[in-house]
Order: C-alpha cells, then sequence, then structure tokens
C-alpha cells in the first residue's frame, strides 16, 4: 500500500504560493454569464467584469474563480467556443492587471487549455476528474487543480441520489481521483479537494457532510475547498430564501468549513466572509 503524502504547507498555483496555516483562504466568484443562480452574472455588463475582479483583490481574495457556464441544469450547456470565448479573454485580462491567482470553473478540456494559456493559474473542476486531460493539462502548465465530489457529471439532474455513508464514499471517491492527478504529475501541494455541497446530494446529506467536515479532511492529506457560498441547502434550510438573502447562512456555513479543516472557501460576498475568517482565526490563535 503507497504511503500518503505528508500534508502540504502552502497551496502551489503556478509562480503563487498560498499558505495554509493562517485564516481560511478566500476564493471570490467572477460569473461572467447571464444565468446565475445568485443572479450575479456579468456577461451583460462587461464594463463591470474588471471594476469586480478589482474591487474583489482590495476586499482580500486570495484567488479568483471565473466561470463561463453556471452548473445548473435548467437548460444544457452552452457551447465550448462560447464559453472559451467568455473566459479566455478576461482571464488574460486581469491577469495583466491584477497580481492574483486566477482559477478556471469549467469541467471541459478546450475550455481549461485555453483558460491556462491566457494565465490561469487552477482549475477548478467540478466534473470530478471525469477527464484525467485536465489533470494533465494542470501538471504541463505548474498549475493547481481542484477535484470535487460529483456523481455522474455536471449539469445533469441528480435528484434521487441516496449513499450508504457518504463520508466514507466520498474518502474513496477522492483516494482515487488524488492517486490519478499525483500519477498525471501533480504534487500534494498543487491539489484541492471539495467536497461538493449540492451536487448530487440530498439535504440530510449536504448536513451531514458539514457536520463530519473533520472527518474527511483528516481523512486525506491535501488541501481542502468549501464552495458553499449561497447553495441551496441554505435556502432549504431558512424556509426557500433566495440567493441573494442567504450572505448571513453563507457566514455560518464558512465558519463550519472553517473549524472542520477546509483551507479555502469559495464566496460571492469577499469582504464579508475576509471578515469572518480573520475573526475566526483570531480567537483561535489566542490562548488562555
Amino acid at each position: 500500500m503507497t504511503a500518503e503524502p505528508p500534508s502540504p504547507a502552502n497551496l502551489r498555483l503556478g509562480p503563487y504560493k498560498l499558505s495554509l496555516s493562517g485564516p481560511c483562504l478566500i476564493m471570490g466568484i467572477l460569473n461572467i454569464t447571464r444565468d446565475s443562480f445568485s443572479a450575479d452574472g456579468l456577461l451583460d455588463t462587461p464594463d463591470a467584469i474588471l471594476r469586480k475582479a478589482e474591487g474583489m483583490v482590495r476586499d482580500g481574495a486570495d484567488v479568483l474563480d471565473l466561470g463561463g457556464e453556471t452548473a445548473g441544469t435548467s437548460r444544457e450547456a452552452i457551447s465550448v467556443q462560447a464559453e472559451i470565448d467568455r473566459t479566455a479573454p478576461w482571464i488574460a485580462r486581469i491577469a495583466q492587471r491584477l497580481e492574483v491567482p486566477i482559477s478556471i470553473n469549467s469541467w471541459r478540456f478546450p475550455v481549461v487549455q485555453a483558460a491556462l494559456e491566457a494565465g490561469a493559474v487552477l482549475v477548478n473542476d467540478i466534473g470530478g476528474l471525469s477527464d484525467l486531460r485536465l489533470a494533465e493539462a494542470s501538471a504541463d502548465h505548474g498549475a493547481g487543480l481542484v477535484v470535487m465530489h460529483l456523481r455522474g457529471q455536471p449539469k445533469v439532474p441528480h435528484l434521487q441520489e441516496q449513499y450508504g455513508d457518504v463520508i466514507q464514499e466520498m474518502i474513496r471517491f477522492f483516494q482515487e481521483k488524488t492517486a490519478s492527478a499525483l500519477h498525471a504529475g501533480l504534487a500534494p501541494d498543487q491539489l484541492l479537494l471539495d467536497p461538493g455541497i449540492d451536487f448530487a446530494k440530498q439535504p440530510q446529506h449536504n448536513l451531514q457532510i458539514m457536520n463530519r467536515m473533520r472527518t474527511l479532511t483528516s481523512a486525506l492529506p491535501y488541501p481542502w475547498l468549501a464552495a458553499i457560498s449561497r447553495k441551496t441547502i441554505i435556502g432549504q434550510i431558512l424556509g426557500g430564501q433566495p440567493p441573494a438573502e442567504r450572505d448571513p447562512g453563507t457566514c455560518a456555513l464558512t465558519v463550519s468549513a472553517c473549524l472542520g479543516g477546509c483551507h479555502m472557501v469559495r464566496v460571492h460576498n469577499v469582504a464579508a466572509m475576509r471578515d469572518v475568517v480573520r475573526i475566526l482565526d483570531a480567537i483561535q490563535r489566542t490562548s488562555l
């Protein structure tokens, strides 16, 4: 049996090294779409894209995550070329303008390849590494890779999935996927693992994951990303609350994720969540 690698002290994304020993890192969401579930898509307001990117960096974003295709299942995916056209030019512009790691949020290899060539240094793969070429491309470019837990494919509804023990199934999933990523040439400090809250999971599964996050994050020696911002589970708990009103619920999930061993949170409201993680870090570092 192959020994697990030691837990990395830093996250390596191209030329950037982000420390994992301080407060939870913040990934800011930049949706270049029309139909983001949280109504923050910027496709029709291109003048606002750079302003928003600059604002998130000022507010404390450690990484910017650009996406040109919503993960929602209410319609089929846009064409590969349309997704490239939405993301690659903006990645290049932002990379020239701002000193910040840029992530591409996609599961399609041609989009990822174009984004890496444009300057992205992290691949946020919501496809669960169903296409190993994403790991190979990340390794070739010295970029990082997010592997998200998922059953099936993105943009396909998975409303009736059931698990015996969701945590143990996820551990087995990530053991298999990280082995494939390492074999493709990535190092442990280039990987991020994402539990995939709301993806192919029932409400009770999402809550079980949040409740047992420490068990999950302790099982594998890699950095962890919690993509929990304004998620459906928040609206379900709070009686149908719309996404725009879910930031207080996101604060609660952010605290839970960081206490559970996650190293980064993916959020819409960077300023608010930066304050949350700074306060949490101050509490944790204060000795009696």
